[in-house]
Formats: C-alpha cells, sequence, structure tokens
C-alpha cells in the first residue's frame, strides 16, 4: 500500500523529518524556481482538495495570486469536526513539519506574508505538535519569511467552514459571512461599506484575497515540490491523482485511519482500514461524513475517487466512511445525522435552522413508532425548502443526506409507520470522534446533550 503522508511511525522533530522523508527539500525547490512554476507544478500534479469539495488545487492557488489586493494571506484548516473524520488529526499527529512546510509553500507561492493554522482548542496533541513543527522550522530558517500564526477556535462543526474560520481568526463566533474567501479574506470589512480593509500595517485597502487549504491538501504540496508531478500523477486515477487519508468506523472490527491510492474499491478501502465488518454481517450502508447521499451495499465496488463516488450518485467528501451493518436501522441514522447538522445549524438562515429541526423531529416520531405518513409529506416539504437563502453549505447537507435515506430505504420508513415500533431497535452513538487509536474510537458521549443553541443540558 503507498504510503508517504502516514509514515510508518510518527515524525517527532525536525531533524527526523529531514533524514527520514527528506523534508524541506519541497521549500527549497520552490524557492528556486519561483511563484508562478511552484502553482504551475501543482497544477500539473492535479491535487485536488481533500477537504471535502475537490476543487483543483493548483486553478484555486493562481486564482488567489493573480487577484488585485494588497494583503494575501493563507489559512489551513485544521478543524475536523465532521462525525466520521480524523484522517487531519491523524495527519497532524504523524508529521506536522510536511503540513508546515506545504503552508509555507502555499503561502510563497500566492505572495502571502501571513498564514494561519486553525485548529480546534480541545485538540491538544495536535496543537502543541503543530506548534513544536512551526517553532522547529524557524530555527531552521525555513519559516523566515511568513508569519504562521496558530489559532485555538472553538468545538463547533462550523469553525470547519471556510468562511466561518475566517471569522473566528478575526475574533468572532464561527458564524459564516456571506462571501467566500477570494472574494472577501480576511481583516476586509463588511463588503457594504465599500470592501475597504480594516487598517492594517502595510494595508491601503482591498478585499484581502484568502486561500483556504485543508491539511490533507497542504501536507501532500511538499512532496509534490521535491518528487515532481508525474511522481504524484503515477498514483490514484486521471481524475483522482495520488493517495487519500481515509477515517473508517462505525459497525466494523477496528475503526482507523488509513493511507490508500485513490481508485481503490469502497470495499476493498473498508476491509483494509477498518478490518471490514463483524463475521456474519454485511454491510448495508456507507456514509461518507454528514455531507453526501448514502452509498448502499450494491454499490461497495465503486472507485473511491472523486469522480467514482459522483458515478453512484454521492461523493468524497473528506473520506470519512461511517459504515453500517445489516443490523442497523436507516431510520435512526437518518435522525441522527439530521439531528447533528440541527444542532450545528448556526441559525443566520432561518430556513435552515427551523428545516432541520423540522426534519428531525418527524424522523425522531417515526423512527419511535409514533410518525405517520403525514411526517414523512412534512420532511419533503421542508427538504425543498431548508436551502432557502443558505450561506454555506450545511443546509445542503441536511437536505442530500437525508433525501438520499430516504430513496434508498424507503420500505423502513414504512415498516416503522406501519409496524408503529422500529423493527431493528439498538441506536448507534453519532460517531463524533474525540480519538482513533489502536483499532478503538472513541466517541462524544457529551455530544447527546449538546442543544440547538450551542449549549449543553445539564447531566
Amino acid at each position: 500500500m503507498t504510503q508517504f503522508l502516514l509514515p510508518q511511525s510518527a515524525v517527532t522533530s525536525f531533524e527526523d523529518y529531514l533524514v527520514a522523508t527528506g523534508g524541506g527539500q519541497g521549500v527549497q525547490r520552490a524557492q528556486e524556481i519561483g511563484p508562478k512554476a511552484t502553482i504551475d507544478i501543482v497544477r500539473a500534479a492535479g491535487l485536488r482538495g481533500r477537504g471535502g469539495g475537490g476543487f483543483p488545487t493548483g486553478q484555486k492557488w493562481a486564482g488567489i495570486a493573480s487577484q488585485a489586493g494588497t494583503r494575501r494571506y493563507v489559512v489551513c484548516n485544521g478543524a475536523e469536526g465532521e462525525p466520521g473524520t480524523f484522517k487531519d488529526r491523524a495527519l497532524m499527529r504523524a508529521n506536522p513539519y510536511q503540513l508546515v512546510e506545504g503552508v509555507i509553500i502555499a503561502a510563497f507561492a500566492v505572495g502571502a506574508a501571513e498564514a494561519f493554522i486553525c485548529v480546534k482548542a480541545s485538540f491538544d496533541i495536535e496543537r502543541q505538535a503543530i506548534t513544536r513543527a512551526v517553532q522547529e522550522l524557524q530555527e531552521a530558517g525555513i519559516c523566515t519569511d511568513c508569519k504562521v500564526t496558530i489559532v485555538a477556535g472553538p468545538d463547533e462543526y462550523l469553525f470547519g467552514e471556510e468562511k466561518a474560520m475566517l471569522e473566528v481568526i478575526e475574533g468572532k463566533p464561527p458564524l459564516p459571512r456571506w462571501f467566500p474567501p477570494y472574494e472577501h479574506g480576511l481583516f476586509a470589512a463588511a463588503p457594504q461599506i465599500g470592501w475597504e480593509s480594516t487598517p492594517r500595517p502595510s494595508d491601503a485597502g482591498g478585499p484581502n484575497p484568502t486561500l483556504v487549504n485543508n491539511v490533507e491538501t497542504l501536507s501532500n504540496v511538499p512532496h509534490i515540490l521535491a518528487k515532481g508531478a508525474e511522481w504524484f500523477r503515477s498514483m490514484g486515477t486521471a481524475e483522482s491523482p495520488g493517495t487519500i487519508v481515509a477515517t473508517v468506523v462505525g459497525d466494523v472490527v477496528a475503526p482507523d485511519v488509513g493511507e490508500v491510492e485513490l481508485g481503490a474499491p469502497l470495499g476493498e478501502l473498508i476491509d483494509a482500514v477498518g478490518s471490514g465488518v463483524r463475521p456474519g454481517r454485511a454491510v448495508k450502508a456507507v456514509f461518507s461524513g454528514v455531507a453526501n447521499p448514502v452509498v448502499t451495499a450494491d454499490h461497495l465496488d465503486v472507485p473511491v475517487s472523486y469522480e467514482g463516488l459522483a458515478s453512484v450518485g454521492s461523493a468524497m467528501g473528506a473520506a470519512g466512511f461511517i459504515v453500517y451493518d445489516d443490523t442497523a436501522c436507516m431510520v435512526d441514522a437518518a435522525c441522527r445525522l439530521s439531528r447533528f447538522l440541527h444542532v450545528e445549524s448556526c441559525g443566520q438562515c432561518p430556513p435552515c435552522k427551523l428545516g432541520s429541526g423540522e426534519i428531525t423531529t418527524r424522523l425522531e416520531r417515526i423512527e419511535a413508532g409514533a410518525g405517520t405518513d403525514g411526517d414523512i409529506a412534512a420532511i419533503g416539504g421542508w427538504l425543498e425548502r431548508v436551502t432557502d437563502g443558505n450561506r454555506c453549505y450545511l443546509a445542503v447537507e441536511e437536505q442530500v443526506l437525508v433525501s438520499s435515506v430516504l430513496r434508498a430505504f424507503p420500505d423502513e420508513f414504512a415498516e416503522h409507520i406501519e409496524r408503529h415500533a422500529c423493527p431493528r431497535p439498538g441506536s448507534r452513538p453519532i460517531p463524533k470522534l474525540l480519538d482513533l487509536a489502536g483499532g478503538t474510537a472513541t466517541y462524544d458521549e457529551t455530544y447527546r446533550r449538546k442543544r440547538p443553541d450551542w449549549t449543553y443540558a445539564p447531566e
């Protein structure tokens, strides 16, 4: 199995990084060839964003670099909080140096004098590792031209939304702003007053275009610069080159994080990373986080690639795969994932907060055996309206996830309504991970008490 992002043993010092992985060669190569050629190599490699959208990284960098504006910024999104995902935290633990080097290369390529690495305040291990890596690269003379600030943010899911992340960096709550970072970047005032920057040293105005990439995306960059675009394209598929760091949790023998080449069949990935389902059981459904339609058991041969998962009506997301076996109740699964999205909705867009709440309430009634056909109709109505006026993707996640379960498992909803009971009792927890190590997943047991206003009910 190809493996370069996740080393066999953790890289805990800059010296180890130099010896074990040839660290530092990527930034050296970038400085030799210049910003434009650096972007060209990343573009030629075909690296796509590993945060969920899969947007071509080189194209994104070129867009930021070409924009007018007095200041540019780079932001690394390490605020991993989607259920079923742990790969960015695993990468920061395993090798924080490749990430920091990737941040430095990105800043050099787009002409940014300042970069921010954002993690949750609760990520103590990761924050310490990143801090150590930044300090050691500074001492080695590699991280001197770009100021790197580590931001410890809140635990809310929306902290990981790029527009909300900029708000947190500026000292505000994680409430997504309207415009994307390349239009309304860091330290730019509200658009209604003319895009004039908040006064900062050397600033004279402008939208401050800001590049936001996630941990895994930036961790790939030093290797691409050091080894070349052709090396990277020798792995994966034509449309999805390279490897993917995947998380597999849920009804599997040993939940884990693993690195595989893009294009591997989903069923094989579940076996390789999560050791498969338990003896006598079969996979019933797989969710790639909470942002995409469910993948059913008849599509386990689908290639894990951006184009592969799209071909079966789903998407890669952040490659966090939540597996449900044939004992699971899919009404319960939809209910719990819907509740997560309802709780994490910020409330700025009323159709999102109200709609996801109504959908969750109706799903809870159906799952408890008190539902009717009217509840199904009401869910359908809200699914059409929940995205009205949305300023981030969360409402779309609610829409596509719940509607996909209704389409894929209509018989289970009918059984609940006809029997006035759940035929498959025994609910699973929301796989919001606190830790993942040694084949054991530790879920956030307090999350069941989190309320839609982001406070917690007492025990």
